[in-house]
């Protein structure tokens, strides 16, 4: 399960691997040949990220990037935001 996006499911694909030669026909050449194809593994961008869950709780999970950039998944704040004193603490 660690090569599983936990949020929309995304796994390893199986695909080719297409290995070719030649000079292409519009640098001059006579075109590329292919020489061999392979079977290979497309892995998914997965990171591990500090997720919020709910109002003050987070969870670390492996999401893919496509389902951080999308907004599916909000990360946890690593810690509150600066605030200024209110003018009734300055005194002086």
């Amino acid at each position: 399960m660690s090569k599983v996006c936990q949020i929309c499911g995304k796994r390893p694909q199986m695909g080719n691997s297409v290995e070719t030669r030649g000079k292409a026909k519009y640098l001059g050449g006579v075109g590329t040949k292919i020489t061999g194809i392979t079977r290979r593994q497309f892995l998914p961008n997965l990171q591990r990220v500090r997720v919020s869950v709910g109002k003050s709780a987070s969870k670390r999970m492996r999401v893919c990037v496509q389902c951080l950039r999308s907004g599916a998944v909000r990360k946890a704040v690593k810690q509150a935001p600066f605030k200024l004193p209110s003018a009734d603490g300055l005194k002086k």
